[in-house]
């Protein structure tokens, strides 16, 4: 196979099928290898045997009904925002000729010991439980401000500058409580802890409005999700690298990186030798250059015969439950879904929390999250560690992409992305919108 490539890439993960699917586009060249026999990498969805050897390959696996292969259950969950950026790069590429979406059925927050619907415009907040009649008149306030705020007409600004002054200045200028801006900060603008209440507001200003639009594209919640599952994306980035004349080769260990010069030259596979000048990999191609981030993530696949309760036996939703409700530093995420995202079969539900961990007992930090669930058929847990790449691949030619955080969407990821292209190629990447009859229907299935 001697062959001579642009770039070789390492590991299907999202982050690396949708490099090598931007980068056949361009005319790249690309050979893209996987070790294992499946797409997806850290981001693949699992059938149940699959599952179950991965997670409990001793253990006692419950009377479970359905195929084999109606169970897609993701190793990592996460929902698309439909305004997002990863949306725009589906949309962008065409890949949303390969995968069908559904949407989720609702965004809720944990508050006060109880579930309630995240407000997603000015009439829900009024109409929400989570606030008193005075704090529902300043939220609706705060959300037209957001709505309203226009760069160039200061008018709109009420005094306020997102690059100078607080999030938390921002809040005050409202006079939020503090409950009202945990679900703003946790639940629309999707921070993963309080760190942001005492940086500019601009950050935060942009996450709600990304929140917004997102919710009123299609209307219920902000997030859409592929049926069969988050494998799917993987493998429609990769049909877009092979029609673009990519090379996949699945189930193929290297056997050998070759150096020149001490910067990345190809690499030796059982199928003979493959040069190239750079490559991108995942994190567990090249250990020894990557460095822990001091952060692990615990995440429990839930199987259940009842949707969660006090959520209006919804077919699918998130929850989030922000850390200060349960004296933590992190938030806890669910995700869940049912037989509509073909993910599981009819009858049962898919509950997926996750978390940064933060003691030594990491399953006792989930207690908050298994009680809203009700009961359980089974529980699978696993504990992953994040890596984060030690250099930025200029020297050597490895571009090493990011592990998967505790997030409950895809835009670090999306960021991780853009920051590899732009090393890369040397540019950033561009979006083109596409004035095309079907971006205007929106995606497959939606």
């Amino acid at each position: 196979m001697d062959e001579e490539y642009d770039v070789i890439v390492l590991g299907t993960g999202l982050t690396e099928c949708i490099l090598s699917g931007l980068l056949s586009v361009e005319g790249k060249k690309v050979l893209h290898i996987d070790k294992q026999d499946f797409y997806g990498g850290e981001s693949a969805s699992l059938n149940l045997s699959q599952l179950y050897s991965k997670f409990k390959p001793s253990g006692q696996k419950p009377e479970l009904k359905g195929r084999d292969r109606d169970w897609c259950v993701d190793l990592i969950p996460k929902f698309l925002m439909s305004n997002g950026e990863l949306t725009n790069i589906l949309v962008h590429t065409d890949v949303t000729r390969y995968i069908e979406f559904k949407q989720i059925g609702g965004s809720y927050v944990y508050r006060n010991g109880r579930i309630a619907k995240v407000p997603s415009n000015e009439m829900e907040a009024v109409r929400s439980s989570l606030m008193g009649i005075f704090e529902k008149r300043r939220m609706k306030g705060f959300l037209e401000f957001i709505a309203n705020y226009d760069e160039d007409v200061k008018s709109t600004h009420q005094g306020l500058d997102l690059d100078t002054n607080t999030m938390n200045e921002v809040y005050n200028y409202w006079r939020l409580e503090n409950g009202t801006k945990d679900f703003i900060g946790h639940a629309m603008a999707l921070w993963p802890n309080d760190d942001y209440l005492n940086e500019p507001a601009r950050q935060t200003y942009e996450r709600i409005v990304l929140y917004v639009q997102s919710v009123a594209k299609y209307g219920k919640s902000p997030y859409i999700y592929p049926l069969y599952g988050l494998g799917e994306l993987p493998q429609g980035f990769a049909r877009l690298s092979a029609i673009y004349g990519g090379t996949y080769m699945l189930d193929t260990p290297i056997d050998e990186v070759l150096y020149e010069d001490g910067k990345f030259a190809g690499v030796i596979t059982k199928e003979g030798k493959a040069k190239a000048p750079i490559v991108i990999a995942d994190p567990t191609y090249f250990p020894e250059k990557v460095k822990k981030t001091g952060q692990r993530v615990i995440r429990a696949m839930c199987i259940m015969d009842h949707p969660i309760p006090n959520t209006n036996d919804l077919d699918s939703l998130q929850l989030i439950i922000p850390q200060n409700q349960v004296g933590r530093k992190h938030d806890i995420y669910i995700a869940c879904l049912s037989d509509v995202h073909c993910v599981v079969p009819k009858g049962y539900y898919l509950a997926i929390i996750s978390t940064i961990i933060e003691t030594d007992t990491p399953h006792v930090e989930l207690e908050p999250a298994f009680k809203l669930l009700g009961p359980r058929i089974d529980t699978l847990m696993g504990i992953a560690e994040l890596y984060e790449p030690q250099q930025d691949g200029s020297k050597d030619g490895i571009y090493i992409s990011k592990t998967y955080d505790a997030s409950s969407h895809f835009e670090s990821m999306t960021d991780d992305v853009k920051d590899l292209y732009f090393r890369v190629m040397g540019k950033p990447l561009v979006l083109k919108k596409r004035p095309n009859a079907e971006e205007e229907e929106g995606l497959n299935g939606l």
